[in-house]
């Protein structure tokens, strides 16, 4: 039997993964992790992990379920790796992913670290991922989990093998409607409690607004060019604009464009037409190998740009620095540097890093 910190947000899956390890014979303990205060902030966030409604719903589950359960306070942590991070890197004219972050340097660091103040030996969280030892790669390994719909191994790529090692995901090998079903079994009054969606600290994708809060000089306007540098329009701010984006561009053209790049020395968002956007050629940075120790001169790959879309057939070349060049076979459409660039081979996750700059 070991002794298992428990990351439960007050959903579902973090209340099945409880149930599931207990019958597994481990001693859990539950801790929702305090990341923010909706009265710390002018925007009150909607479905937000950090509510009061779902540190309830998670005490309540470890009330049913007769384990501790703690608050571990890690506002400040969350406030400097994930929000100004957050703000910083739109601000700069990339395109972040905070859960990333959050996980990295809140969820699997410093809660491993409270657990081990508590003489925990694992810790545990409801993410969709398996994790397992390979003894001929001799490293432990991270794979998809099987329900492909909510498999999250893309936002866990930067986790290293010491993490790995004492990490457990319970629901790794189910699907969604299993876990529900499980719930509703327990008597779990989260059974049919809605996913969280978007950024958790962000109400309704409102993330230019929820900058400008922060930072009154995002809203600084500057031009709409298109790839040749010809002045199109006028624009509301560098950090209310991704890479891809059609809608809400505040203006109207004759015909369909799309933010295909900022630059923030000229203060300019470049549009361009659908052809535009494809591109297959890009750099990353800080890149984690889970699969090796020391990576091959050349990886043959799927690579992943986005959490929500497919994985592509590409070809990686490491570098030094911690960087790697990554070249698709076919071009895809909205690389967008700050967003996380992921490979696989089948369900195994060999590794990944931040995408830094897009090439041709």
């Amino acid at each position: 039997m070991s002794k298992v910190l428990l990351g439960m947000s007050g959903g579902v899956d973090s209340s099945v993964a409880a149930a599931l390890l207990l019958e597994q014979g481990h001693e859990v303990i539950g801790a929702t992790l305090k990341l923010w205060d909706r009265a710390d902030d002018e925007i009150k966030a909607v479905k937000s992990c950090c509510s009061l409604e779902d540190v309830e719903d998670a005490r309540a589950t470890a009330f049913k379920l007769d384990i501790p359960f703690y608050v571990l306070n890690m506002k400040e942590l969350f406030k400097i790796k994930v929000i100004d991070y957050f703000v910083d890197s739109y601000m700069a004219g990339s395109t972040p992913n905070p859960c990333i972050a959050c996980n990295q340097y809140v969820k699997f660091e410093a809660m491993y670290d409270k657990a081990l103040e508590l003489g925990m030996e694992y810790i545990a969280t409801g993410h969709y991922a398996r994790v397992e030892f390979d003894s001929d790669l001799n490293r432990y390994v991270l794979k998809k989990g099987l329900d492909k719909k909510k498999d999250q191994s893309y936002v866990l790529y930067m986790l290293s093998q010491k993490q790995l090692g004492k990490i457990l995901f319970p629901l790794g090998s189910l699907n969604k409607s299993q876990v529900r079903e499980i719930a509703r079994k327990k008597g779990f009054r989260v059974s049919e409690k809605p996913d969280s969606q978007d950024i958790c600290f962000v109400e309704d994708g409102k993330y230019g607004k929820f900058i400008a809060n922060r930072r009154p000089d995002s809203k600084l306007s500057g031009y709409f060019v298109n790839s040749k540098g010809e002045i199109l329009g006028e624009h509301k701010g560098i950090a209310n604009y991704t890479v891809g984006q059609r809608r809400h561009l505040g203006i109207a053209f004759g015909e369909p464009l799309y933010v295909i790049d900022k630059d923030t020395d000229k203060n300019v968002v470049v549009l361009g037409r659908t052809s535009e956007r494809y591109k297959k050629i890009f750099t990353a940075a800080d890149m984690n190998y889970i699969a090796y120790d020391i990576p091959p001169s050349e990886i043959r790959a799927k690579v992943k740009i986005r959490y929500s879309m497919t994985e592509h057939d590409a070809v990686i070349y490491p570098l030094q620095n911690g960087k790697a060049r990554v070249e698709f076979d076919n071009p895809q459409p909205d690389i967008s540097p700050g967003q996380a660039a992921v490979m696989y081979q089948g369900d195994l996750v060999l590794g990944g890093g931040t995408i830094e700059e897009v090439l041709e």
